[in-house]
């Protein structure tokens, strides 16, 4: 990408940047339909998850998030990894909880889960927020 010219480079980053505004915007839909249809706000525990998933990447691999996707020995990087999968693992985790409690219902934990999917991992094993950050940082 470093052979292209300057103008195509920059419009392809904010390409990327607007499909990551959409589908982040598709994910507060979904997280807040899972709610308001249900008339049942404790799947917005959730949302607690989605705002510390970036979090370990901002404060631990600043600009060097390229760090994130190779085998290092650094413990920032580690525990980046880890409070990552951590926020991963809660984002499934606490709406799974609440319809085992019998809090919410199957309709949203649907909605639920298929907001995680909008913005949990992706191919590139990065979310889409750690994408933007990624992005941002660039």
């Amino acid at each position: 990408m470093a052979d292209l010219p300057h103008h195509l480079r920059s419009c392809l980053q904010s390409g990327k940047l607007a499909l990551i505004a959409i589908l982040v915007s598709g994910g507060i839909v979904l997280q807040i339909l899972a709610c308001a249809l249900y008339n049942n706000w404790w799947p917005m525990l959730t949302v607690l998850m989605y705002v510390l998933l970036p979090m370990p990447l901002l404060f631990f691999a600043g600009s060097n998030a390229t760090s994130l996707y190779t085998e290092s020995s650094s413990g920032w990087i580690d525990a980046t990894k880890f409070m990552t999968g951590a926020s991963v693992v809660g984002s499934v985790a606490i709406p799974v909880i609440l319809k085992h409690a019998g809090v919410i219902g199957w309709g949203a934990l649907a909605m639920e889960l298929s907001s995680f999917f909008i913005f949990g991992p992706q191919p590139t094993g990065a979310s889409i927020l750690e994408l933007g950050v990624h992005l941002y940082l660039e």
